[in-house]
């Protein structure tokens, strides 16, 4: 396809993956001004796209008109009037997979991400395992607009730049002394998860001197925030008190994040915020390691103790004696990179 076209990408989740798409969406609009995009997504998703220039979003309702075989069919027929003319599929599920049979039909360019999947199983195999790093996902996505003869860079990303605070958050803080730090505990999975009371020492000891955001989601996590919120100055829990858009505003005015393989990892980074990552049973090595980010700020499990690391992907497989496998990363080693990074 010629560089002057409109292309239809998809990414419907997760939230880390739809993060992941930025940089290359901005590697694209820099190589290619006069192509048009368009992201098929959730509607929660729309503010991580607010900042790319050529970039709108058409929403996806897949829980409701878009529902089903149907509904997709619905989708396809409206997305026929945008008057696309390639689609670039950096999902691979069941659902794009019944739109790219709508579209191949109707004689649109469809290419799909190479998941990797053969590797990755041996990456994270018990028996065997073949421990080497694997091509990133942002690559992966880059090599869908390749196939679609829109080749790029991944060099030419961009970061984000930083977003207004409106004064509804700016309230959110008491002083104005300190660096702002945010911290994201919480994984989907246990395997991810720093254990909450080594996290707490964390807390503890950057909250006299920094002004700490604690970021979440959820009932459990909400009261958890709360109380290390009441227990420990300058520190505040956001959960439930701003939108995604707002927390977004945040984020990009951060100092530095701390957390998990997850989500709020890639939304730091596309902001090139420096982000200190905290890695279980999952690894660098399957190629979920957030953009742009430094390698030597993942904080990770010892594999001499832990070797089947890494046990999945995405942190959903838990052998028997490696929910202690965190705990080999120390709150002094993870406040040393802290500091290392906060006096750079």
């Amino acid at each position: 396809m010629s560089a002057s076209k409109h292309l239809l990408v998809i990414r419907l989740s997760a939230m880390g993956d739809v993060a992941m798409t930025v940089p290359v969406l901005s590697a694209l609009e820099k190589q290619y001004p006069d192509l048009q995009i368009t992201v098929l997504t959730k509607d929660f998703f729309k503010p991580i796209f607010s900042q790319l220039a050529n970039v709108k979003v058409y929403v996806a309702d897949i829980k409701g008109k878009h529902k089903g075989v149907l509904g997709l069919l619905k989708l396809y027929k409206e997305l026929k009037t945008l008057k696309i003319d390639a689609v670039a599929d950096l999902h691979n599920v069941l659902r794009s997979n019944i739109l790219k049979c709508y579209f191949m039909l109707g004689g649109f360019p469809f290419e799909q991400i190479e998941k990797g999947r053969a590797e990755k199983k041996a990456l994270t195999a018990s028996e065997n395992k073949v421990f080497k790093p694997l091509k990133t996902t942002h690559q992966r996505y880059a090599d869908v607009f390749a196939a679609l003869n829109l080749p790029l860079d991944l060099t030419n990303a961009s970061f984000l730049p930083k977003r207004l605070l409106s004064e509804k958050t700016e309230k959110l803080f008491e002083s104005e002394k300190g660096k702002l730090l945010g911290i994201a505990p919480f994984a989907a999975f246990e395997g991810k998860m720093y254990p909450l009371d080594l996290t707490e020492q964390v807390v503890s000891q950057l909250s006299p001197d920094n002004r700490v955001l604690l970021f979440g989601g959820g009932e459990k996590e909400r009261k958890q925030l709360e109380a290390w919120e009441k227990h420990f100055p300058n520190t505040v829990s956001i959960v439930g008190k701003l939108t995604f858009s707002e927390e977004l505003d945040l984020i990009s005015n951060l100092d530095m994040m701390l957390a998990m393989d997850s989500g709020n990892a890639h939304l730091a980074s596309i902001f090139g915020i420096p982000t200190v990552t905290l890695w279980g049973v999952t690894h660098p090595y399957a190629g979920f390691y957030p953009f742009g980010q430094d390698i030597e700020n993942a904080l990770l499990s010892d594999r001499e103790k832990f070797p089947l690391i890494p046990t999945s992907v995405y942190g959903n497989k838990m052998p028997d004696g490696y929910s202690e496998s965190m705990r080999t990363i120390l709150p002094e080693d993870i406040l040393r990179k802290i500091n290392t990074i906060l006096e750079k």
